[in-house]
């Protein structure tokens, strides 16, 4: 799979990367991008990737515990701050994921997740949950809201048959940016007697509008992996997207129109 993400001119090797000097551009900028927005601090420290929430809400599925959420204003130094608390707590830190934390009680475990201001939290035991919730509010300034409902743009429904993700209003409001509402529903995402491939004569469309959405699709598919080929067949065009890749990745959008969720 993680070859659909990559470009259809890729080099075998490194002594072939640097012979071309599109790829080096493309990593360059891709670098640059990183420098800009400071990925390097967000991901090592406050940024969980949304796959770990998927499998948070997993977990917490699979062992029928409420997942709940609590918020605060973020301070520059926030998560170093309750890192330390919470290890001084009892708490240990997860060693891929570092915004993830557990404290055992027991055969009952507590669960936290961080992202910037926000803390979702879970426990097989509901003791566990209200001393935490005890414990944070006591120490620092923050807002119970209670069962986790909506999280980085994942709507949450925690039901007794299982755990449903969605991500609808994400959706329309992507629809909207791009002026897709009007646009008809289609059955499949893209269009099987079309095929993909470089269109080296096709008319040239703006490469951060084209990515700007092919970045808001990859998104999507946390919880529409129904899309996941389609989108990364689509994202092995960005760096010289023509007419055509952007008429297919808008079909995509007008298959999102049909309603459908996951759940664990």
């Amino acid at each position: 799979m993680f070859t659909c993400f990559i470009s259809q001119v890729e080099p075998k090797d490194v002594s072939q990367a640097l012979e071309d000097t599109h790829w080096i551009q493309a990593m360059q900028e891709e670098l640059n991008q990183f420098k800009r927005n400071k990925v390097w601090e967000l991901v090592s420290k406050t940024k969980p990737p949304l796959e770990a929430i998927r499998m948070f809400l997993a977990y917490a599925a699979h062992k029928n515990f409420t997942v709940y959420q609590m918020d605060k204003q973020a301070l520059r130094a926030w998560y170093d701050t309750l890192s330390r608390f919470l290890i001084d707590n009892g708490f240990t830190k997860g060693k891929v994921d570092r915004t993830l934390f557990r404290i055992q009680d027991g055969e009952s475990i507590l669960l936290v997740q961080i992202y910037v201001d926000d803390i979702i939290f879970g426990s097989t035991n509901k003791e566990l949950c209200d001393k935490f919730s005890n414990l944070m509010q006591g120490k620092f300034e923050m807002s119970m809201m209670g069962e986790l409902t909506f999280f980085l743009g994942l709507q949450v429904k925690q039901l007794k048959d299982g755990t449903f993700i969605s991500q609808t209003k994400y959706t329309r409001d992507l629809m909207k940016k791009f002026r897709m509402e009007e646009k008809s529903l289609v059955k499949i995402p893209t269009n099987t007697s079309v095929k993909m491939d470089m269109d080296a004569d096709g008319k040239v469309v703006d490469q951060t509008r084209y990515r700007a959405l092919i970045g808001s699709l990859l998104y999507l598919t946390a919880s529409r992996p129904d899309i996941t080929f389609d989108v990364g067949v689509c994202a092995t065009f960005q760096y010289a997207p023509k007419e055509s890749h952007m008429t297919t990745s808008k079909r995509i959008l007008r298959y999102l129109k049909g309603p459908k969720s996951y759940g664990y």
